[in-house]
């Protein structure tokens, strides 16, 4: 497996603790994401499968790194993630800057990474010959 698939698996599996906060221990979930919210159980649970199917997403492309279609779609998962938290942590404030810059690590990581491996894995992949 690849470095960046490797990676992509460390993510998914850390992104499963936020599924188990967000289905099991909301108040968890409360404090080590978001810090000023109002946080009810449906909202723990609606971060829960929003968080696996990001997960999923992780899981699958670290195996198939060169699917196209998956690898954008992974890709875009952390562009919209970071993009939420930004979002909450700027506008509405309900995130402290330390869980921003945990989120940011991880995402912005990924996010880097998988553009600099774009070309690695979009390109075609070459025709054999058959004699």
């Amino acid at each position: 497996m690849k470095a960046l698939g490797r990676w992509l698996m460390l993510v998914g599996s850390l992104r499963l603790a936020a599924v188990w906060f967000g289905f099991f221990d909301i108040w968890a979930l409360r404090l080590a994401v978001f810090s000023n919210a109002n946080m009810t159980d449906v909202h723990g649970r609606t971060f829960g499968v929003w968080t696996l199917l990001t997960c999923t997403l992780c899981f699958l492309c670290a195996f198939n790194l060169e699917n196209k279609p998956l690898y954008i779609a992974t890709l875009l998962s952390f562009i919209y993630a970071l993009g939420h938290f930004l979002t909450e942590y700027l506008i509405y404030h309900t995130m402290a800057v330390a869980n921003l810059t945990t989120v940011g690590f991880f995402a912005g990581t990924s996010i880097i990474w998988m553009l600099l491996q774009w070309e690695a894995h979009m390109s075609p992949p070459t025709a054999s010959k058959k004699d």
